[in-house]
């Protein structure tokens, strides 16, 4: 049986036509979403999660495409396009009973909860996000031989068919190098935790790439959009990075702070998977946030 967290119920719900996504729930009072990174499930939320269910209504689902949510098949470029991703969640607090919420994410659910607070800013009343660049900005970032940490960006940016075939050939490789290299404490994810996230990623590979994809299309056009008219988070936004600004040369705060003007940005001594590896700051910082007005 696939591990689950501890003291939540699960269900399906619908979110648009032919998807529903798998959802974790716990807790009581203001609701908080919390969206899950990359090659990882909601699980990656387990620690971070129980400690908020104490005061909160906590929501995790699996992204569409990823964990036990539906799959469809990308006909149009858009089907994991931010946007479209963006939408599920809204629909998933309302199916829930929520028409306003907070809202946490990881990697690439941060950039799903980036553009929430860009596309319903009237649904999100505080944001967070752990550990990556708006899309627009990552791309303009990115060059040069320190580009090399992210060719797993350009590989899946690549038309329907190599990447898709290259990475299910070697599928556990693949992911499991990202699972090893970004974590300097090899104990914050347990054997348990590992297998689910290879398991869950080996049967999602057309759909993670797609998701990818995506990001280096149509999500850069939605931000570039953004971008032109000034539109910015209106929501306090909290935002935690590595210190892999310095080393790859650009401010990270600055580039937040040109989306999100009621920022608070903190440079955290872990690695990327943050919500495992320091989870009592992770969840102190979310606390945090969801205190400012």
């Amino acid at each position: 049986m696939a591990p689950t967290i501890p003291g939540f119920d699960y269900r399906r719900v619908p979110v648009a036509d032919d998807v529903a996504l798998n959802v974790a729930v716990a807790g009581s009072g203001s609701p908080i979403v919390l969206l899950h990174g990359f090659p990882q499930t909601h699980l990656m939320w387990r620690h971070v999660a129980t400690d908020l269910a104490a005061d909160h209504t906590v929501i995790c689902p699996d992204l569409r495409g990823y964990g036990a949510s539906d799959k469809p098949a990308d006909t149009d470029g858009a089907t994991y396009s931010k946007r479209t991703m963006a939408a599920d969640i809204v629909a998933l607090a309302h199916a829930l009973g929520h028409d306003r919420f907070a809202l946490a994410g990881h990697d690439r659910g941060a950039l799903v909860a980036f553009r929430v607070g860009l596309d319903h800013p009237q649904a999100v009343t505080h944001l967070a996000s752990l550990d990556v660049l708006p899309t627009l900005d990552m791309w303009d970032v990115m060059h040069g031989t320190t580009a090399a940490v992210g060719f797993h960006l350009y590989l899946m940016a690549q038309p329907a068919g190599l990447p898709e075939q290259l990475i299910q050939s070697s599928a556990d490789a693949f992911f499991g190098h990202f699972l090893d290299s970004w974590t300097r404490d090899p104990q914050a994810v347990p054997a348990e935790i590992r297998a689910a996230y290879l398991a869950a990623s080996r049967a999602a590979v057309p759909s993670i790439v797609a998701d990818y994809r995506a990001s280096a299309g149509i999500d850069v056009e939605h931000d570039q959009a953004d971008r032109d008219a000034g539109n910015r988070l209106r929501m306090p936004v909290t935002v935690l990075q590595q210190d892999w600004g310095a080393v790859l040369g650009f401010d990270a705060a600055a580039l937040w702070s040109a989306w999100a003007p009621d920022l608070q940005h903190t440079t955290v001594s872990c690695g990327h998977f943050m919500a495992e590896e320091a989870p009592a700051d992770v969840t102190e910082a979310i606390r945090s946030l969801l205190t400012r007005c």
